[in-house]
Formats: C-alpha cells, sequence, structure tokens
C-alpha cells in the first residue's frame, strides 16, 4: 500500500505513523530521515541536499523530488511505504503522481490527522523539561508529582521557547497556509482520508484502518 501521511504539529503523527508502517509491513519514509540517509550514502543528490542545508537554504523541490524518487526505488519499497513530510506542495504532489505513473503505479490513500487548534495549542504548549536531566513532561497529559519539579533529579521545569503559545500558533498557520492547497488536491483526486486525531491514541489507528479498509482492533 502506497500512502501519504499529514497533519499539523501535535497531532500524534509519528506515533501513527509507526503503528501503520508496522500494521502495513511498509516502510516509514520521513523527508528528514530521507535526507539523513542520502547523505550518509553521498549519493550525488544527498551532496546536493548538504550543500543547502548547510548554508541554511532551503532544498530546492527538484533535488527534494530527486531524493524521494531515488528512496522510493529502495528494494524495500516494492510492497508499499508510508510518506512523511512529503510533499508539501502541490508541485510536489503532482511530481510524485507522475513519477509513479511512469511505473504503473499510484498512491492508494492520503491519510490527513485533524485536530482543533485549541487542542493543539493545548497539547504542544504543555510540555515541561527539566533544566538539570532534560526529563520531558506535560502539565495535563503526563504531569509530574509535584508541580515544576522533575520526579527524576528534582531539577527545574521549565517551558522551551518553541513551546509558547505566540511560537506554536504561528507554527499551526504556516502549516495550513502550505498545506490547505495540498489537502484540496488530494480531496479533489477522491484520496484523502479525513481522521478525526482528537481521539484517544487507539481510536485513531482503528480509524485509520477503516478508511483503509482494514480491521484494526
Amino acid at each position: 500500500m502506497r500512502l501519504v501521511l499529514l497533519g499539523p504539529p501535535g497531532a500524534g503523527k509519528g506515533t501513527q505513523a509507526g503503528v501503520i508502517s508496522e500494521r502495513l509491513g511498509v516502510p516509514h519514509i520521513s523527508t528528514g530521515d530521507m535526507f539523513r540517509r542520502a547523505i550518509k550514502e553521498g549519493t550525488e543528490l544527498g551532496r546536493q541536499a548538504e550543500k543547502y542545508l548547510q548554508s541554511g537554504g532551503l532544498v530546492p523541490d527538484a533535488v527534494t523530488i530527486g531524493l524521494v524518487q531515488e528512496r522510493l526505488s529502495q528494494p524495500d519499497c516494492r510492497q508499499g511505504f508510508l510518506l512523511d513530510g512529503f510533499p508539501r506542495t502541490v508541485a510536489q504532489a503532482e511530481a510524485l503522481d507522475a513519477w509513479l505513473a511512469g511505473r504503473k503505479e499510484k498512491l492508494d490513500a492520503v491519510i490527513d490527522i485533524e485536530v482543533p487548534r485549541e487542542e493543539l495549542l493545548e497539547r504542544l504548549t504543555g510540555r515541561r523539561v527539566c533544566r538539570q536531566c532534560g526529563a520531558t513532561y506535560h502539565l495535563q497529559y503526563n504531569p509530574p508529582a509535584e508541580a515544576g519539579k522533575c520526579d527524576v533529579c528534582g531539577g527545574e521545569l521549565v517551558q522551551r521557547a518553541d513551546d509558547t503559545a505566540a511560537t506554536v500558533s504561528k507554527r499551526l498557520d504556516v502549516y495550513r497556509e502550505q498545506t490547505a492547497p495540498l489537502i484540496a488536491y488530494y480531496r479533489q483526486r477522491g484520496r484523502l482520508k479525513e481522521i478525526d486525531g482528537s481521539q484517544d491514541i487507539a481510536a485513531v489507528t482503528r480509524a485509520i484502518g477503516t478508511a483503509l479498509g482494514r480491521d484494526w482492533q
């Protein structure tokens, strides 16, 4: 099965990606992993990507698309794959469709995990980290025994700069702006499977299974 996974920060995409990959027996391919693998293996596209990443620039579409094609050509993708972090634009989606069509293949579905903005803000701003040992907590889902104090070493719990409401809100705005055309593209083609990500983890997994025609109890 050939799938793309979409979802805003805090939607639980990483957790579900691991489950989907295991249940279907296909590799979970994230953009970051793909770049790291190509760079480590020293491929021509990997060297090009590394040059842009080291300079702090964005990797051009042509390089990113080439890397995806290179990765999807590997033997472990013959029975399918789960793409996470690609495509990010309609141009990338069109290039992926064209490449798959050239191999007489196509995407089976695009899973879009949706969570209300207020809940995403709550999930993402509730994280606290121990200043001393780095242990991670969440004010609602995994609170420390004593407020503001690490259970492990007793250190002070702090909120990271990228977890503040203002920063998180901006990240969500950027995601929506970038992804809206992509969601519309896949919806028009009848491939989009919208999943309610505000449910508990097991319920989200079951919903994804149902959307894919599988019974994941």
